[in-house]
């Protein structure tokens, strides 16, 4: 007899976990604060990696669907040196283990694989609690409650559900990142695209903590992600409602850089968009609490490097899994699953291996070195 599941956040893991679930059979709900699919902009590109992300897809048994979102060309890869010097190159020739997709088209395509009414819109968690024999309560902004006997926080950086688990909180890392949007690049920004290429750009000069990189998105959008390691306080004194002051002052952090990489900030289209980058403690661990488990940024929230996504993923597939093997043993289900998890997201991917997915094997010493500097740094 399987035990229904309470899913606290639609993001990529819960509704992936909600999709395996379905899958064997076992029911679920999905909680979710926003309140509905389109309320809000979902992000940016995702690249789904053969050894996480894509065996969670091929757990959900979603691996069609997977591929007809991909946007096609996006492994493409430039990185430029400050002075806009070709450091490396690569086109995108189909065979890399690494395809783009839009966050927000994947999960679109989570969301209409499960059961009508299985997420419920609009329903914003305030606090959980335990009632005893693995029952907890949930509560949510307009004072309804839930209980349960099996909860799933799936709900992110500032997860509702952590505190049942563990007094951990997540701590600024000294980086941010800012985030602009370039719209109709190929007409009106065509410097720029021509710059960013087909797919990915990575901009860096010789001072660690300062970096500009980029994607190119579906309906011919750039995306930036500027890197910037500087007190949490020093973004205080930046009026982001004023976008041209906003793109001038981060701008004047990138002096003496080419303009085909500052580009990215001075042109785009609206305010820049300050994203500071908050982690868990390293090692983050707690002792099994009957009927309650986490996933993804919940569990062990770390610094963007392009897992995030992909082991939020895998652990929703990971434990809906579990579950569907171990029906009459729900503690020993959750212990299991626990178990690898921590393994999983203390267990980093080899730097060599990691290189070579995303470069292949010429990469040019100056590009090992950027990356050796950003490895420390993190």
């Amino acid at each position: 007899m399987y035990t229904p599941v309470t899913i606290i956040g639609a993001g990529l893991g819960g509704l992936t976990l909600a999709r395996v679930l379905h899958v064997h059979g076992i029911p679920s709900e999905v909680y979710e604060a926003e309140s509905s699919p389109t309320s809000r902009l979902q992000g940016g590109m995702l690249d789904i990696h053969d050894y996480n992300g894509q065996l969670a897809l091929e757990a959900a048994g979603l691996m069609d669907e997977f591929r007809g979102i991909v946007l096609e060309g996006r492994q493409a890869l430039r990185v430029l040196d400050f002075d806009g010097s070709v450091l490396f190159e690569r086109g995108d020739d189909g065979t890399g283990g690494r395809p783009e997709a839009q966050r927000g088209d994947l999960r679109r395509m989570l969301l209409d694989s499960l059961p009508a009414g299985t997420v419920r819109w609009g329903r914003k968690v305030v606090g959980a609690r335990t009632l005893g024999d693995g029952r907890h309560e949930v509560t949510f902004a307009d004072g309804g409650t839930v209980v349960t006997g099996l909860l799933v926080g799936a709900d992110g950086a500032w997860s509702r559900v952590r505190p049942l688990l563990t007094d951990a909180v997540p701590e600024y890392s000294g980086t941010s990142i800012i985030e602009t949007y370039l719209y109709d690049a190929d007409t009106r920004h065509t410097a720029v695209a021509k710059t960013v290429g087909g797919g990915s750009l990575f901009g860096a000069g010789t001072t660690a903590g300062r970096s500009i990189n980029a994607h190119r998105e579906s309906g011919d959008t750039l995306h930036a992600y500027v890197e910037l390691t500087k007190p949490l306080d020093w973004f205080d004194d930046i009026d982001f409602a004023d976008a041209e002051a906003a793109k001038g002052r981060i701008a004047a952090e990138f002096d003496g850089w080419t303009p085909e990489l500052t580009a990215l900030i001075t042109e785009s289209d609206g305010a820049p968009i300050h994203r500071p980058a908050f982690a868990l403690p390293s090692g983050c661990r707690w002792e099994r609490v009957p009927g309650v488990t986490l996933l993804g940024d919940a569990a062990h929230l770390a610094l963007a490097n392009g897992e995030g996504a992909n082991l939020a993923m895998l652990d929703g597939a990971e434990l809906g899994k579990a579950l569907a093997a171990r029906p009459d043993d729900v503690e020993a289900a959750l212990a299991e699953y626990e178990l690898a998890m921590f393994v999983r997201s203390e267990t980093p991917v080899q730097e060599d291996f990691l290189i070579e997915s995303i470069f292949g094997d010429e990469v040019p010493e100056r590009l090992l070195a950027m990356f050796e500097n950003a490895q420390r740094k993190s």
